[in-house]
């Protein structure tokens, strides 16, 4: 009497495919099994944690294992079958393109998981718009990018594909775009770099590339500047790697310096004098720190006799305010004294026949 299980189909007995297809549904609702573990019984010991990471690990990680289970279930279901050279080399091929795509797919969610516990939390106890907004999703997707990137160079090598002859061309393909778009990817490095030494922060006033004045907001690719004269400038960021940059609001004081002028016609008697209303100026203003100032007589110049003249305001005192004040009582006591400013003069002297 003949055995039903030994009869044979595309080249296998009817018991091996009974095997395959064992194996098949078992791996099938194994995926099933460890899906709604997952979701139930390890959630819940999850929560009992004190860290975040775990509950992170059992939501990002169970599709793909799931998808991994799948995959080991099908290897050993194709296995008990014995098929042609060719269709075992296709089956082959797809089992490991299918895996090593499951493995990237595990790897990505493993490294969002990470970001989420660790980048994401730092970057909302920032204060910079940089982090918050532009920064770390710019991080993520590239970390995403890189990873997808090798899994799918690793699969096109699994099925057969030259991965090196594709390499080539894509680094090719790479060195001219980012030729092209030189400028945007020094404008992305220089933002990361703001990002990472921190100069400057908005609301704090700078001087770079020529422009002085208050931090808007900080980009990924530019900065914006109120200027003190009031429009708002776009800085591209690489000017702050390849420029000086000056914090003034770090500085432990503002220092504010003039050249002053009077006329040739001021006797010394009267430059002594002006050296003293100087002096006296900055010893009675309580936002000029006192030690730190410069009145000289420095130069002879063409239509002037000039005095340096530096002082230094005080982080905490309003800068303009103050300056206003200084200046206001310097003219009043230089015209109570009889000391005249110097402008742009010039003499003719004419010889008679």
């Amino acid at each position: 009497m003949n055995d039903p299980l030994q009869h044979h189909f595309l080249g296998n007995p009817v018991e091996h495919w009974l095997y395959a297809l064992a194996w098949a549904v078992g791996g099938w609702l194994m995926g099933k099994l460890l899906y709604w573990g997952s979701s139930t019984v390890l959630k819940r010991l999850a929560a009992r944690t004190a860290t975040r990471l775990d509950d992170l690990l059992i939501v990002a990680l169970r599709g793909p294992l799931v998808a991994l289970v799948t995959l080991i279930s099908i290897y050993l279901a194709y296995h008990q079958l014995e098929l042609p050279a060719k269709v075992d080399l296709w089956v082959e091929r797809v089992i490991k393109v299918a895996t090593v795509l499951a493995m990237t797919w595990l790897l990505a969610r493993l490294v969002d998981a990470l970001v989420e516990e660790y980048l994401i939390p730092r970057a909302r106890r920032e204060e910079t718009v940089v982090v918050k907004s532009q920064l770390v999703p710019v991080v993520r997707s590239s970390m995403k990018v890189l990873v997808w990137g090798l899994g799918l160079v690793l699969a096109l090598n699994n099925a057969g594909y030259n991965v090196g002859a594709l390499l080539a061309g894509i680094g090719i393909g790479g060195l001219a775009m980012a030729m092209a778009a030189k400028d945007t990817v020094a404008n992305i490095f220089g933002g990361v770099t703001v990002f990472a030494d921190k100069p400057f922060e908005v609301g704090e006033r700078i001087r770079v590339a020529g422009y002085d004045g208050m931090v808007q907001e900080i980009g990924i690719r530019s900065t914006r500047i109120r200027t003190l004269e009031g429009p708002i400038v776009v800085v591209p960021n690489f000017k702050f790697t390849d420029s000086v940059l000056e914090n003034v609001s770090q500085q432990a004081s503002f220092r504010v310096r003039h050249e002053l002028g009077l006329i040739y016609e001021t006797p010394p008697e009267k430059v002594e004098e002006a050296l003293r209303i100087l002096n006296t100026l900055v010893d009675e203003h309580q936002h000029v720190l006192e030690p730190d100032r410069v009145a000289s007589f420095t130069a002879f110049k063409d239509y002037s006799l000039n005095i340096l003249f530096v002082y230094y305001v005080r982080k905490d005192a309003d800068l303009f305010a103050t300056q206003t004040r200084m200046h206001l009582e310097l003219m009043r006591r230089f015209a109570t004294a009889g000391l005249e400013f110097a402008y742009p003069t010039q003499v003719e002297y004419s010889r008679g026949n």
